[in-house]
């Protein structure tokens, strides 16, 4: 059972992927959400290829073929943790539907946190950040490939306007409301 500041138990492990566009938060927000929890953290970037890292710092888009080894390491890792029975958070921009279903693999027990925020919000993040493979000339792009998660995926959408702790305290509760629910849906 989820407890509030504890995690799950071990056979009830759950998996967050924080998503959005690049500039939204994620890595922040996430690391804020795992320590809250108790949970291991990892940002999805770890997971690319130098050839991915190094096309993104050019500017480049990343197109389908290059997702598809980086998205499978993802998945990959988040079901070696559910099936360790560990819970953890991991960021990954996530998006399309599809990257999404490949990473949830249709578990109710992988979460998709949706950080949503605005264009302009979100340039001038960029604009500040510094040290990131990521160029800001991309922003226009990842825009443009992302789906927002439907209701049928069960999203925690979050706007991005306030501070990180904030965003981070209300991703926790809404995810205990959810746990909350799924339990009491399940035992009737």
């Amino acid at each position: 059972m989820f407890v509030h500041g504890a995690g799950p138990a071990a056979g009830d492990a759950q998996i967050l992927v924080v998503m959005g566009v690049s500039g939204s938060g994620k890595s922040t927000v996430a690391a804020l959400v795992a320590e809250r929890l108790g949970w291991t953290f990892i940002d999805g970037d770890s997971f690319h290829g130098p050839e991915n890292v190094a096309k993104m710092h050019a500017g480049h888009a990343l197109d389908d073929a290059d997702r598809a080894p980086w998205l499978a390491r993802i998945a990959a890792w988040i079901r070696a943790r559910l099936a360790a029975g560990e819970s953890a958070v991991v960021v990954c921009s996530a998006l399309r539907r599809a990257y999404r279903d490949s990473l949830t693999g249709g578990s109710r027990r992988v979460h998709i946190v949706y950080l949503e925020g605005d264009r302009a919000l979100i340039a001038g993040r960029l604009a500040e950040r510094h040290g990131h493979f990521m160029s800001p000339l991309l922003l226009d792009s990842q825009f443009a490939t992302l789906e927002a998660p439907g209701p049928d995926e069960h999203p925690i959408i979050v706007e991005i306007a306030d501070p990180p702790a904030v965003i981070a305290e209300r991703i926790v509760a809404r995810l205990a409301q959810d746990v909350r629910a799924e339990q009491q849906g399940a035992s009737r």
